[in-house]
């Protein structure tokens, strides 16, 4: 019996302060340390809004900590010239890069649509691709 009321006396006590100080809460936000984490993405995808939001994800990703590769696959190698009005993705291209990103696009989808790679947007092999995919945490695709 004095072992339990001991045991609601205490465990009391540490509510009460929890509710005074909740910083001492182990999943309180300020008491967690970010890890960072390595993300590849694949795009394949040459939809304005599809692109435009791939790399809106990419930057917020950076801007998080993390490690961020692109590789441009298929249809994706155009994302340099199909900025509109409404989604300008050159400048979230160039956005990402400045800011840590890397971006690779597949030499073979540009040399099918008679396009050449750019500074940014350099000529990049399948080894590449297997290589972000293989050093990734995560991979995702668009």
């Amino acid at each position: 019996m004095k072992r339990s009321l001991i045991f609601l006396i205490i465990f009391s006590i540490s509510l009460i302060t929890l509710a005074q100080n909740p910083s001492n809460c182990a999943g309180n936000k300020s008491t967690i340390q970010k890890t960072s984490m390595k993300i590849g993405i694949v795009l394949y995808s040459n939809d304005a809004e599809t692109v435009w939001n791939a790399f809106r994800f990419a930057n917020y990703s950076l801007s998080e900590g993390d490690t961020v590769s692109i590789f441009l696959l298929g249809k994706g190698v155009e994302a340099q010239t199909i900025s509109t009005k409404d989604f300008d993705i050159k400048a979230k291209m160039e956005d990402f890069v400045s800011s840590g990103g890397k971006i690779f696009a597949c030499g073979t989808c540009l040399k099918l649509r008679n396009q050449e790679g750019t500074k940014l947007c350099p000529v990049s092999t399948l080894s590449d691709m297997y290589d972000i995919i293989k050093k990734s945490e995560k991979v995702l695709t668009f």
